[in-house]
């Protein structure tokens, strides 16, 4: 489990526990997951700024298109393994949701930090470099070493949360 900050109330001697940002934010994205179509992967992605929530998104079909719970797995029929030929795939990414979220409600993203519940793939990466993302929190891995590079070419900080 993540270390728990201790904060001292203004009371003076009660003390409370209470989850750190990162526990905080990685516990939302959980939640944010839930909403995915995804018959693979489950994502959730939410950016933040100054400890605000800017942006959630979960991968799943474009707006007003049938989501892959309803039509099925084209990846899974044609036996794509993870990480692969993203092309291949009719959902949008959770970070890309979370990217046009903001981008849709004209919310800058610049300077921000992304949470997600698994590594960023390499297209994600892209985007995320260029929306000016300054530092990703991910949960679980994903086999894409480009993805890595590319952030670490770009500056960008890559905090691997563990509980």
């Amino acid at each position: 489990m993540p270390e728990i900050e201790f904060m001292q109330t203004s009371g003076g001697n009660v003390m409370s526990d209470r989850p750190t940002w990162d526990e905080y934010f990685i516990k939302i994205v959980e939640l944010v997951k839930s909403r995915s179509t995804c018959l693979r992967r489950q994502v959730g992605a939410l950016i933040v700024k100054d400890k605000r929530i800017l942006s959630t998104g979960y991968n799943g079909a474009p707006s007003g298109c049938k989501h892959c719970s309803e039509v099925g797995c084209l990846r899974e029929k044609l036996n794509v393994p993870s990480g692969e030929r993203h092309e291949l795939c009719r959902g949008v990414h959770a970070e890309q949701n979370a990217i046009a979220q903001a981008a849709y409600s004209g919310t800058s993203i610049r300077g921000g930090t992304i949470y997600v519940t698994d590594q960023p793939c390499v297209l994600c990466a892209k985007l995320a470099i260029n929306a000016g993302i300054e530092k990703i929190v991910f949960k679980g891995d994903y086999p894409d070493k480009l993805s890595m590079d590319l952030l670490q070419e770009a500056g960008i900080r890559v905090v691997k949360y563990s509980d």
